[in-house]
């Protein structure tokens, strides 16, 4: 190696150390103008020798051209939300159906601040940043790597050794106050636009398309958590130091807790400490400590039962509100939508706030006229939270929910005992329709390859499809003439859309979107009945007979045939000559009815193909081993499911015992 290859070495690696002693350790270890002359002579050695430049180094963080826009980002594991509590008594539940879901009597967690910033994911493979994307709806977000490159407390390379070849890292971007504060300064003294407030900056920042202005904002970063294809330490804490260990900043005011007595207490500290931190905060998070635990007590919706968020108190202010409009959301829920005169909230203007349910309107007494109180908490959607009677100015009219959706004019329908009203014209609803048409086209619904998102709202946005009858009446011209298509591209989105004609019942149930009808339900409704005629035409009792439909999924399947909006698809579809595949009726008993199983390990079949066999049959398939647990299915590197279902003396099967099981039963 050469004198001058072993300089640009030895500056690359004492940058890197000087970084991780600022952003890391918090013990800045030169002064800045030492930082800046180490990093222009590195910077000047490279300009003059190309050939030295890597992507890693730390002169590489910013300069790329502009990007004409974000890419789409699937997310390996979702990024998702937390469950919120908002008062002791919410921690306290939330601690009691943990312990009753691990069977113990205490459990230690990870307490830390809640940063009021923006969600990263952040993916390194052998050791170097590869990709970041912002969390997005949580299953898919955007690229952007070229700004997350720009955020020096951000590694480019991982420190020291015995990191998996594979590893992503969550955490979240923020904007600290002191850069905030004097970024808004300049801009008061250059007469430009300041910055709202430090979450807003953040989130801009990172959706700049020009990283070298992503560069000059004062961004930083605390991690939270990792996953890897190699084992990372079974202790969340463990696993923070870890990161810590290789590059990553860790929040220093992370602590382990006990029970529910030591998260309060947690919680009531950092209240005190949250002016002092020098960043915002909107409150702390609990996780419980041992990734074992955290498996077995998996995930509800969208959300880990095994975290809590605990939000600080909101912030309030006092406006007037002008109407109340009623908002059609994607899942056909109508959602009423309180119209204020604008006032400033925590951070931002607000002009609107959820009023959530007519349930909630009729208990704070809502009427259009009244002085509200107007609470903004964090993240969270701005709500009225109560009216000021005494200011209401004579007698205002109750505001009352349509009977007919907004948007569609299809018959709005409200569940007995549930506060939401909903569309029931899913198929035909505006508000609906692009989320019907995704769904439609998803894999495990018509497997429509080639119809993704984007294209979806291509053909949507121009007007080539309403519903999901109108896919089949496209023709090559319209799909090759819309953006990023081509002839053949065209060419095979037509091929595909002709071979998806014949779809298996249960397959094309579930791509209808009928409101909590899945895969297996859809299955189960495919087998009790054996054709769609037969659905259409079915009681809510007889719906009611079929295997993992209950009165209220009846229901929702009853309206959905009833209206006649869906219906018109439906025969839309037949005319576009698309068959559903009848199926024999399913009257025999379930040979697995009444049996627990769990899925580890690698399978040669898809996983969820082995779920739909194992339901077919009866059998109820879950995430984690517990001494209720009847087998076990065991694929190639199986781990700690395994070795738990050893030490319960679970039933343990291989995948030759499960096709010969399968076999025995007619169900491959």
């Amino acid at each position: 190696m050469s004198t001058l290859q072993e300089r640009v070495q030895g500056l690359r690696a004492e940058i890197e150390r000087h970084n991780y002693a600022y952003y890391v350790l918090d013990q800045p270890s030169v002064p800045d103008a030492e930082y800046d002359r180490l990093l222009r002579e590195l910077e000047g050695l490279e300009n003059e020798h190309p050939e030295l430049r890597s992507p890693d180094s730390p002169t590489q963080r910013v300069g790329a051209e502009p990007l004409d826009g974000f890419d789409e980002v699937r997310h390996r594991t979702p990024m998702l939300s937390l469950a919120n509590a908002f008062s002791k008594d919410e921690v306290e539940a939330f601690h009691q159906r943990v312990l009753k879901g691990l069977e113990t009597d205490h459990v230690d967690y990870v307490a830390e601040p809640k940063l009021d910033g923006v969600a990263i994911s952040l993916r390194f493979e052998d050791g170097r940043l590869v990709q970041a994307a912002t969390r997005g709806d949580g299953t898919t977000g955007e690229d952007v790597t070229s700004n997350v490159r720009t955020i020096r407390a951000i590694p480019l390379k991982l420190r020291r050794s015995g990191w998996p070849q594979s590893l992503e890292v969550r955490g979240e971007i923020y904007m600290p106050l002191k850069g905030f504060h004097a970024w808004n300064a300049r801009a008061r003294k250059q007469g430009v636009k300041e910055l709202v407030n430090p979450r807003n900056a953040a989130a801009g920042s990172l959706r700049q398309l020009d990283s070298r202005i992503t560069a000059q904002r004062p961004l930083a970063f605390y991690c939270y958590g990792a996953e890897a294809g190699d084992p990372l330490a079974e202790s969340h804490y463990e696993r923070l130091m870890q990161l810590r260990d290789w590059g990553f900043p860790v929040n220093p005011e992370v602590r382990r807790v006990r029970n529910a007595s030591g998260c309060l207490d947690y919680y009531r500290a950092m209240e005190k400490k949250r002016e002092n931190l020098g960043y915002d905060i909107d409150g702390v998070v609990f996780k419980v400590e041992m990734r074992e635990q955290q498996q077995t007590l998996g995930f509800v919706s969208r959300a880990p039962r095994w975290a809590l968020a605990q939000k600080f108190p909101a912030q309030e202010e006092i406006t007037r509100l002008r109407a109340i409009d009623v908002r059609v959301g994607r899942t056909g829920a109508l959602t009423p939508v309180a119209r204020l005169e604008p006032v400033f909230v925590g951070g931002v203007t607000v002009t609107n706030a959820t009023l959530h349910n007519i349930d909630e309107i009729r208990r704070k007494d809502v009427r259009i006229g009244d002085w509200v109180i107007v609470r903004r908490a964090g993240d969270v959607i701005p709500e009225v939270v109560r009216v000021i009677a005494e200011r209401r100015e004579g007698e205002l009219e109750e505001f009352r929910m349509p009977s007919h959706c907004p948007d569609c004019g299809s018959m709005v329908e409200r569940e007995e005992g549930e506060a939401v009203f909903r569309c029931t014209g899913g198929l035909v609803c505006p508000a609906q329709r692009v989320r019907s048409i995704k769904h439609f086209a998803s894999r495990k619904a018509m497997d429509i390859e080639g119809l993704g998102d984007k294209l979806v709202d291509q053909l949507a946005d121009t007007g080539l499809i309403h519903t999901v009858a109108d896919l089949y009446t496209l023709d090559k011209d319209q799909v090759a003439g819309l953006e990023r298509m081509g002839e053949k591209s065209a060419e095979n989105l037509l091929r595909e859309l002709e071979r998806s004609k014949s779809p298996e019942l249960g397959r094309f149930l579930y791509a209808l979107g009928i409101r909590e009808v899945g895969e297996v339900t859809a299955e189960s409704l495919a087998r009790h009945f054996g054709a769609l005629d037969k659905v259409i035409e079915a009681s809510v009792e007889a719906l009611e007979d079929v295997m993992d439909v209950g009165p209220v999924v009846a229901g929702h399947v009853h309206a959905f045939f009833r209206e006649d909006h869906n219906l018109e698809v439906l025969r839309a579809l037949e005319d576009a000559g698309v068959r559903w595949q009848h199926v024999e009726p399913d009257t025999g008993a379930q040979p697995l009815a009444g049996q627990t199983w769990v899925l580890t390990g690698t399978l040669s079949m898809p996983r969820a193909r082995a779920k739909s066999l194992l339901e077919s049959l009866g059998a109820r398939v879950t995430g984690s081993v517990s001494a209720k647990t009847d087998v076990l299915l065991a694929g190639e590197a199986a781990g700690s499911k395994l070795r738990k279902a050893e030490s319960l003396g679970v039933r343990i099967m291989d995948e030759d015992g499960f096709s010969d099981l399968m076999e025995s039963h007619g169900a491959v």
